[in-house]
């Protein structure tokens, strides 16, 4: 951490009160055996903290590539909540919490145990809008273009990749159309060299019963038009501009000059908008609207927006509104975001208990990532993000399905069952291209199931929308004090299906941890609960079990 933590009031187990206590630091000592989740769903595999945690982080420069919350809840009840970005050390037992500019809250009695607590945390400091996001997500798969087109995205191959899916038997759902189909960072139409008739292709996709998104990101290339046009106020090259100057974060040269900062992300260098300034606001809201209008896209993509592009780790870029800290300009970039319902998200601060549809960050092709996807998952049900995607299929880094690299068709069928009974699938490699027949005829019927199961998930998805909880839960939440507290492989959705993927290589069974109950696998067999029990699960399989 690139912070130092200031003198802490000392708040341990001597204080239990029913009135929370405020500061701008926080000390607490963890009581016997406590455990606590909470902060960022990047952290899924670290939590729960516990006396034995080593840990920090900071919120205030960071979101991890994810979704980030300064909130805290524990097995035992009590809960920490700030509004603003804090840093965190945990060591020895004791947790430490700062903020430079909100109070940290400690309510030592939110409840008996981890939903008690949770529950108390999400009416009281974020609850939900009682809006639904956009139910397609939940009753069909996502398919992504990018693992097949990259930086190539075009209206023959992407019209190609939509039919192939509904061809093969699977259900037209969102549809993206991934980076590169813009003319530039910030020049928001249709490449005409690659795109013949945009409108003509989007058509297409509605017809199949896709709904269609664009990516977009808040970078706008700094040898463009749409520069000129923000950074000056005015375009040389088009009569429209703005009253004013300025939309883009800014950073004061050594010549004492304040200009827009070239921020370094994946792609490059550019401008990043500032949507503390109306400009910024103005502009993107003008480039997307009419790319509804005119195109007739459902919604977009949103990537990019970090904590850490508006930070710079600390390297003193300045927004329009100087009071705004950079966890509140990112924050700012997705309530601008809320305008277009049923898009995506992946970074952001302080989204809890909004209907946002997010993705985990890109995991790779490996066994170690997929072992990953349940934690983190689990993760964001306590930062109040319960419409979760696993990233993509297989993993979203393009270079492991290239001819040639080493592409293990185990990992894809693996990753597609976890997929299949969690709140999202979203297919990117195609499955017809990577996978051999066999491969292909498990992957359908792993399609299959999640599709017996949708009714089930937009059901879930609906609930969560009214009362804030997660959709997808650890043991824990849903059965407190029964010693599940470290169960990071398995997942409740909902408090009637217990999902256990298999996440090791050549694994034909796996030990299913079956809480109180009668449960009812797939094949019809019944099995008492609380047990300990190994099932079999060849590369065919999905343990899951339907409480009776």
């Amino acid at each position: 951490m690139t912070r130092i933590f200031a003198s802490a009031i000392a708040l341990g187990t001597a204080l239990v009160s029913a009135c929370p206590s405020c500061a701008d630091t926080l000390s607490l000592d963890m009581l016997q055996g406590e455990k606590w989740w909470g902060l960022c769903n990047s952290f899924g595999r670290e939590m729960p903290f516990s006396a034995e945690t080593k840990f920090e982080c900071d919120l205030r420069l960071e979101n991890y590539g994810h979704q980030s919350l300064s909130f805290l809840c524990s097995d035992k009840g009590r809960v920490a909540w700030c509004a603003e970005p804090v840093g965190v050390k945990i060591a020895n037992g004791r947790i430490s919490m700062e903020s430079d500019s909100g109070k940290i809250v400690l309510v030592e009695k939110a409840g008996a145990n981890l939903a008690e607590a949770y529950r108390h945390a999400s009416k009281t400091w974020f609850p939900p809008t009682g809006e639904e996001p956009e139910l397609l997500y939940f009753s069909a798969p996502q398919y992504n273009t990018w693992i097949e087109l990259t930086y190539h995205q075009n209206e023959r191959d992407i019209l190609a990749y939509a039919k192939s899916m509904v061809d093969h038997g699977l259900p037209p759902g969102v549809f993206m159309i991934d980076d590169t189909w813009q003319q530039a960072y910030g020049e928001w139409d249709f490449d005409s060299s690659r795109f013949q008739n945009p409108k003509k292709m989007m058509d297409s996709l509605h017809a199949m019963g896709f709904k269609v998104l664009l990516w977009v990101c808040p970078f706008v290339s700094m040898d463009t038009p749409a520069y000129r046009r923000i950074a000056w106020g005015r375009n040389p090259d088009d009569v429209k501009g703005y009253p004013t100057k300025g939309g883009f974060l800014m950073e004061r040269r050594s010549d004492g000059r304040s200009v827009p900062a070239a921020v370094d992300w994946w792609n490059g260098r550019s401008a990043l908008l500032d949507f503390t300034h109306p400009n910024a606001v103005a502009w993107f809201s003008e480039q997307l609207d009419r790319l509804v209008r005119d195109y007739g896209a459902d919604g977009f993509k949103f990537d990019g927006g970090g904590v850490h592009f508006y930070s710079a780790k600390g390297g003193g870029f300045a927004a329009n509104d100087k009071s705004k800290s950079p966890a509140a300009q990112s924050a700012l970039y997705g309530e601008f975001a809320l305008k277009f319902k049923g898009s995506e998200y992946r970074n952001g601060f302080g989204f809890a208990g909004k209907p946002v549809i997010m993705r985990l960050h890109d995991k790779n092709h490996s066994w170690d990532a997929l072992a990953r996807l349940v934690p983190d998952m689990l993760a964001a049900g306590f930062v109040g993000c319960p419409f979760i995607c696993p990233d993509m299929i297989g993993g979203g880094e393009w270079t492991a399905f290239l001819p040639g690299s080493p592409f293990d068709p185990e990992i894809f069928i693996r990753s597609a069952q976890i997929h299949a009974l969690c709140p999202m699938m979203q297919i990117s490699a195609s499955p017809w291209r990577v996978l051999d027949p066999e491969h292909q005829r498990l992957f359908n019927e792993v399609v299959a199931l999640r599709q017996r199961f949708a009714p089930l998930l937009v059901e879930l998805a609906k609930k969560s929308a009214k009362t804030g909880e997660p959709m997808m839960r650890n043991l824990e939440y849903e059965f407190p004090g029964m010693g599940y507290v470290g169960v990071k492989d398995e997942f409740m959705m909902g408090d009637r299906l217990l999902v256990a993927p298999v996440i090791e290589k050549g694994a034909v069974e796996r030990k299913v941890v079956i809480p109180p109950g009668k449960w009812r696998d797939a094949d019809g067999k019944v099995f008492a609960g609380p047990a300990e029990v190994v099932v079999s699960a060849p590369l065919a399989k999905l343990p899951y079990f339907v409480k009776e």
